[in-house]
């Protein structure tokens, strides 16, 4: 029995939701772990990456592949990179890791 046809995405969607899960959700967690480690020791951070890394994008596949709208996911996910990547910016400025 074919499912109901108002409960399935078009193919962009499909599309967007996958893709936004897969790479936008790798952006997201490199990038925050990176923004973390400038803030704190970050030998600690860098090798709990390995294991939180994992859970985090995890966690944001699930996220995207629970929304409604997949590009609206993708804003969301390159808006928190571009957050984490300033703050990684800011990090090199102020506390560099290579001294």
């Amino acid at each position: 029995m074919p499912a109901n046809k108002k409960y399935l995405s078009s193919n962009w969607q499909r599309f967007a939701k996958i893709t936004a899960g897969i790479v936008g959700g790798y952006f997201v967690t490199i990038s925050s772990h990176i923004a973390l480690a400038y803030l704190v020791d970050h030998t600690a951070i860098l090798i709990t990456a390995t294991f939180t890394g994992f859970i985090l994008w995890v966690v944001l596949m699930i996220v995207a592949f629970l929304a409604k709208n997949g590009w609206r996911i993708w804003a969301i996910y390159i808006f928190i990179t571009l957050v984490f990547s300033f703050l990684i910016y800011m990090g090199k400025l102020y506390n560099p890791i290579i001294s």
